[in-house]
């Protein structure tokens, strides 16, 4: 319980607020501005932002709106004429500052009242406005608080004051996410208790090859809880995370980062961007790092650059492009063996195995496009396309039972190559349209994609020891090994190649049933085929999918910044399973894995730059499917598992000078019917703690100083499902709270250096698992110096 208070405690901080200029003089500012054509709402917002003045505007008077932008010198009222002209709406100052956006006057000069929710644009670039709507969620330009579902944003300020290099890091800060240890080649993510190793796309495509991504070109991380197949198709059965990459724009960037830190690390970003012509912008991106480990000899080096360019082709129609090149090269590190239901207690830097052939390395090419045309106020269509090539290798020595009394470990090897292209276009149709004084929007769209899978698996052979050796013993206490180990195939390695091919078409209104009830109701039909070739047997086997996801939404707002809501969604997964690697000759003619969630919560705006979110929810698993006890070539589809939850969250400014991130998830999980000899119902699922909260604040002591204070803590979780017929068996990482700090230092206009300290107190801990016998050590305290310079 103590360390529940002392991690709440530590947000205890108080508040100033340095002084800003007044209003009149804010408006006689002159500023050079190049604001494209386009959405009125995203013109207004880009215009306040840039010359930093709070625009407060209901977003349903600008639904369907255009502007033909400006280009030039302008005061911020001339700038709001110009960006306003024709659209029957005017920015007067609202006595505080700021403007407020409402109809031109009629008869009176009250402004239009609304019940419906207000954007406000803040005027300070430290500090991103809350209310920054989530494309992802709906494909259309949405407020997280009118979205029927849980949501999160990690925004691209958090990720430079966390210094998070991950979306596992990310991951910590958004509620009733866990991570797991991916055999340390790739990133698994756990939504709501379903593991996944595949649910994430980039900017709203399929993204779903096992490798480490880098947040060097996100522009923010969305994420998305709960099955939502209406709007993402197959997968996502807890949730998907998508990152909004940093495209070309109409305005001038030039930034440089450095940072080094304790384990040799190593890294730098670049971030150029600026218009070559009046209708052309470029952008680049690039970044690279050469870092070691709190682990012995493990290592990681990656680099990555992506360029990307935008063109106004004309009226009403804008084609953005970008490619990227990725490379990421690590020693695939899968930790330590455990001992009578508890990790090993070894130093966090013993490596299990041995490093020189423990390694992975990735390489994505990808190229996407975008191109957007407005064929008249309220009608957008909007097609998007994104190819990817993926190369992966990883082989690894790792860690398996100890054994002889807790004296020896086994170790065992092994590897995988894989290659995967994937190329998928979504092309949707957007209308806006009004009934009276409610406002609807009605997306049409289309999506079809094609997936080309190769895997081939291989098993380490120790064959100095002996021919056909799998595995060696070792002491533990010197759980490393230097032999010679040999990859071919054993009778039951994989060596298949797969092609997915995906058509959906889907339906989505989003409707004010009155001022006070909004519905957002979907409907999408799929067909998902498969085509599975066995190479080591020659068998080939084929499978097709043609579900129905419903999506169900409603939200009642009681005051203008409360939401409540409940929401319905499903998914589902092919029996091929996220790497198409999972058909059999019984298997194929199954239906596929279901998921089902209920949810209802609340989304309170506690004031402009401040929200609120609380949701409860159950998800089930349905058509599992397991081999039929008294005909072992048949199989049965059972109940698959329950998960039960409550996740919180805080985010935003508490006071001018002290912002958070808060996050708490209950969740409760179990297997609902006998599946296999050790996963029985009852069962409690992996790697869900019971509890988990997390918390940032960042305080700013003057307008050159600002100081950060952290806490992530997680409650006991086994390392693999648990095992009621052998209880011994069972693995449990206990809970821990791990502070974290940072220090920031704004020493000119542009130019800023930050020192950030994770494992503020050297807190012992397990981080994650992948299995009962691979658990991955936190770090020991790590400090990291990075230094920002814009120019």
């Amino acid at each position: 319980m103590c360390k529940w208070i002392v991690a709440v405690l530590c947000g205890l901080l108080s508040c100033a607020c340095p002084a800003a200029d007044s209003p009149a003089a804010q408006s006689e500012k002159m500023s050079t501005r190049d604001i494209p054509a386009g959405s009125l709402g995203t013109a207004l917002a880009t215009f306040a932002i840039n010359l930093r003045v709070p625009l407060s505007f209901d977003p349903a008077l600008t639904i369907g709106k255009r502007t033909a932008g400006l280009r030039g010198d302008y005061t911020i009222e001339a700038g709001f004429r110009t960006l306003l002209a024709g659209s029957g709406l005017e920015a007067v100052p609202n006595g505080e500052g700021g403007y407020l956006l409402r109809r031109q006057k009629q008869s009176d000069d009250s402004p239009s009242v609304t019940l419906l929710p207000k954007v406000r644009v803040e005027s300070d670039p430290n500090r991103p406005a809350t209310t920054r709507s989530i494309n992802s969620a709906t494909r259309t330009e949405t407020l997280p608080r009118d979205v029927p579902q849980s949501t999160a944003v990690v925004t691209s300020r958090h990720i430079e004051e966390l210094s998070l290099q991950s979306l596992s890091d990310a991951a910590q800060y958004v509620p009733g996410i866990g991570v797991a240890q991916g055999e340390g080649n790739r990133e698994t993510l756990i939504f709501r208790g379903s593991n996944t190793s595949t649910d994430f796309f980039v900017d709203g495509l399929r993204d779903d090859a096992q490798y480490y991504r880098d947040l060097y070109n996100v522009e923010r991380v969305e994420v998305l809880q709960g099955p939502n197949a209406m709007m993402f198709g197959r997968g996502g059965s807890g949730g998907i995370l998508n990152r909004v990459t940093k495209v070309a724009g109409f305005d001038t960037r030039r930034q440089l980062a450095a940072q080094v830190g304790t384990n040799r690390n190593r890294r730098a970003t670049l971030d150029i961007g600026q218009p070559v012509a009046d209708s052309v912008a470029l952008r680049l991106n690039a970044m690279y790092e050469d870092s070691g480990s709190y682990r012995d000899q493990v290592t990681l080096r990656r680099y990555g650059i992506n360029p990307s360019m935008s063109i106004r082709a004309g009226p009403g129609t804008t084609v953005s492009g970008t490619v990227e090149y990725f490379n990421d090269e690590r020693t695939a590190d899968r930790g330590v063996s455990a001992f009578n239901g508890r990790p090993l207690p070894t130093d966090p830097s013993q490596f299990f195995g041995d490093p020189k052939q423990s390694w992975s390395r990735a390489t994505v090419r990808s190229a996407g496009l975008l191109i957007e045309h407005e064929l008249s106020e309220a009608l957008v269509i909007r097609s998007q396309a994104r190819f990817a090539d993926y190369d992966k290798y990883f082989q690894n020595v790792f860690p398996g039972a100890v054994r002889d009394g807790g004296a020896t470990v086994q170790l065992a090897a092994h590897n995988l190559e894989s290659q995967r292209r994937n190329l998928f276009d979504k092309t949707d149709l957007t209308f806006a349209f009004a009934t009276g004084e409610l406002q609807h929007q009605l997306l049409a769209g289309v999506e079809v994609g094609r997936q080309e899978i190769d895997n081939r698996r291989g098993t380490g052979y120790f064959d100095s020891l002996a021919p056909g050796t799998t595995s060696v013993s070792v002491s533990v206490l010197e759980p490393r090994t230097t032999l010679p180990v040999s990859f071919r195939q054993s009778s039951t390695d994989a060596d298949n190649s797969s092609v997915g091919q995906a058509t959906a078409g889907y339906l989505q209104l989003q409707t004010n049933l009155t001022r006070q009830f909004l519905a957002t109701l979907g409907l999408r039909y799929e067909r998902f085929d498969v085509a599975f070739n066995n190479r080591r047997t020659g068998e080939r086997l084929r499978s097709a999918d043609t579900p129905l996801s419903p999506r169900i939404g409603v939200t009642f707002k009681p005051v203008e910044s409360l939401s409540l809501y409940v929401n319905y969604g499903t998914a589902f997964q092919s029996r091929a399973g996220e790497q198409f690697m999972s058909l059999s000759a019984s298997t194929q003619s199954l239906d596929p894995e279901e998921f089902h969630s209920s949810e209802v919560g609340a989304k309170w705006h506690i004031r402009e730059e401040l929200s609120f979110t609380a949701a409860a929810y159950r998800l089930k698993r349905d058509h599992v499917a397991i081999a039929d006890p008294n005909e072992g070539s048949q199989w049965l589809l059972v109940d698959g598992q329950r998960v039960q939850g409550v996740e919180l969250s805080l985010t935003g400014a508490v006071a001018d000078a002290w912002d958070i991130v808060a996050a708490y998830a209950f969740q409760r999980g179990e297997i609902l019917s006998d599946q296999s000899a050790s996963i029985r119902r009852g069962a409690r699922l992996a790697a869900l703690p019971r509890h988990s909260f997390s918390l940032w604040n960042r305080y700013d002591l003057s307008p050159a100083w600002s100081v950060g204070l952290g806490v992530v803590t997680r409650s006991d979780t086994l390392a693999a499902t648990e095992n009621l017929v052998n209880p011994e068996s069972n693995v449990t990482l206990p809970g821990y709270a791990r502070f974290d700090a940072a220090v920031f230092w704004r020493y000119s206009d542009g130019q800023r250096v930050q020192m950030s300290v994770e494992n503020l107190l050297d807190k012992e801990y397990f981080l994650f698992a992948h299995s009962n016998t691979n658990i991955t050590p936190g770090s020991p305290r790590a400090l990291r110096v990075a230094v920002v310079y814009e120019f």
